[in-house]
């Protein structure tokens, strides 16, 4: 696990590094969003000549690595959230949570056949408030 990260900490400096140009340990927040939405664009990010912020008066804000690692990161940990919602949803029939009756349906239509029973068992296994149903905070335990 410790060498995953060491490669993780890798990656994200040989990222930064692209964007530092000018090797001094900063990129301007404005050249990586507008290289984030190139990506999401599908075109090609025209560079900055400095991605540092060569005016200390505009209001460009600079990042250093660790900032920079943290929006990375943080980013993860949003696109993790927002689609872990979308499988619970998946799931969910009503917005009271996910039911025996809904998960026997997700399953059916995933082409796995349960009996209303399983299904039951199933749910109670990661039941953490024993009501019956799978609400998002355990349907987020339970995918850990």
């Amino acid at each position: 696990m410790k060498s995953e990260n060491v490669n993780k900490r890798d990656d994200y400096q040989r990222v930064f590094s692209c964007f530092d140009k000018s090797h001094q340990g900063k990129v301007s927040l404005s050249s990586i969003e507008r290289c984030v939405e190139a990506i999401k664009s599908g075109k090609r990010a025209v560079p900055d000549q400095d991605t540092t912020n060569p005016n200390p008066e505009s209001t460009d804000k600079s990042l250093e690595l660790e900032e920079f690692v943290k929006l990375v990161e943080q980013g993860d940990e949003a696109d993790k959230e927002k689609d872990l919602k979308e499988a619970f949803n998946l799931y969910e029939e009503s917005s009271e949570g996910i039911t025996p009756k809904s998960l026997k349906r997700m399953l059916s239509l995933l082409g796995e056949s349960k009996s209303l029973k399983d299904c039951e068992v199933m749910i109670s296994q990661f039941d953490l408030n024993r009501d019956g149903i799978i609400n998002f905070d355990e349907f987020r335990v339970m995918m850990q």
